[in-house]
């Protein structure tokens, strides 16, 4: 079973990971996981900031000649803007952000001492132990993307792309959504936004593909495979839903409307020829590409803040302004995909175990061959 935990301030020294449960003799490059590090730095919206770091990993423990052991892998990311002891206090929480409730549950009077670990600096973090799942998943030919699929206002179409043109696309648009028009006026009501001192929430849609029937289990509320992917995606910061398949969309149509007929061919076994359940029935895998969508608020803070109240002198007063981006919704579609691929990973090595990953190829193979003998 994999976990991980993670540690680390907004302006501290570095983000560090610890990933435990990898199967040894896997092989893992750095600069793989500083690929997705840049990746989760881009999009049209994001801050300031974004032109100061270059983030790099240094993998210091858990790998030797780059591959896995078998041992915690520990990963080190170091802030270029390494200050949080000459930054000032904060007083003013911020409306939508942790800075009050944080304070209130640790007794602290400074925010800074609850914004700078609240902070999705964090995520570099999850992106980092996420890489490392992603390569494990390519040994079985599963592969995850992440597509924009609104922002403010403005949806994109994006229905009868395939997978590999969603990713195609995606990756050149500078919001990273798939429809080209959509793209457009996405930056265009972002701008809008930035002018007006204002942020802008959205969502993202994650497609996994080659996932074997069999992961997750419904004999334990804690082993459904949405559940745990839904509780992964809601843990990134300012996510405040999540979708599996048709997600709410289900809740307005009929059975008949609903659910996906099964069908069977001998060269391919069981199916289906819709996907309204996401590839997730009963909080199992069934074979299908499985979709989420997640569903970002807008960043907390504004240029123009809100009214807030001091907590030293309980008076009226703005809210703090920190360095902040306008939209984070194509960066939070790189750490959902991370977030992804870390509950994926984990429910194979729940499903087919193994120390080594030549051992979990072999259990995974055999599985294989029992589904088609079904």
């Amino acid at each position: 079973m994999l976990k991980y935990l993670t540690a680390g301030e907004s302006h501290g020294e570095a983000i560090i990971a610890i990933l435990e449960g990898m199967v040894s003799g896997l092989k893992v490059s750095s600069s793989v996981i500083n690929r997705e590090l840049k990746r989760r730095m881009q999009g049209y919206g994001r801050g300031e900031r974004m032109g100061l770091e270059k983030d790099a990993v240094n993998i210091i423990s858990g790998l030797k000649n780059g591959a896995t052991l078998g041992s915690p892998i520990a990963m080190v990311v170091n802030n270029k803007d390494f200050s949080i002891s000459s930054l000032n206090a904060l007083s003013s929480p911020r409306p939508g952000h942790a800075d009050l409730a944080g304070a209130l549950k640790y007794g602290h009077k400074d925010l800074r001492n609850i914004l700078e670990r609240a902070s999705a600096r964090e995520t570099v973090a999850r992106v980092s132990v996420g890489t490392v799942c992603k390569i494990l998943l390519m040994e079985f030919g599963i592969d995850i993307l992440s597509h924009v699929v609104m922002i403010g206002g403005v949806e994109a179409h994006t229905k009868d792309l395939t997978f590999d043109e969603l990713r195609t696309l995606a990756e050149k648009s500078p919001a990273r959504c798939a429809d080209e028009a959509a793209t457009k006026l996405m930056c265009e009501e972002i701008d809008n936004a930035k002018d007006a001192g204002d942020t802008l929430g959205g969502a993202f849609e994650i497609l996994v593909k080659n996932v074997p029937p069999g992961l997750g289990s419904h004999v334990q509320w804690d082993r459904k495979l949405d559940g745990n992917l839904a509780r992964s995606l809601m843990s990134i910061q300012a996510i405040k839903g999540v979708s599996v398949g048709l997600g709410a969309i289900a809740a307005r149509r009929r059975g008949s409307q609903c659910h996906d007929e099964i069908i069977y061919i001998r060269e391919r076994g069981f199916s289906r020829k819709t996907n309204n359940a996401g590839g997730i029935e009963g909080g199992i895998s069934n074979g299908e590409e499985i979709v989420l969508r997640a569903y970002m608020k807008p960043i907390a803070t504004l240029k123009r803040p809100l009214r807030s109240v001091d907590i030293k002198t309980k008076k009226q007063a703005k809210a703090e302004v920190e360095r902040a981006d306008i939209t984070a919704v194509p960066a939070a579609g790189v750490i959902g995909e991370a977030v992804t691929a870390f509950e994926i990973a984990n429910a194979m090595c729940v499903k087919f175990g193994g120390d080594s990953l030549s051992e979990m190829k072999r259990n995974f193979e055999g599985y294989l061959e029992q589904v088609k003998e079904f």
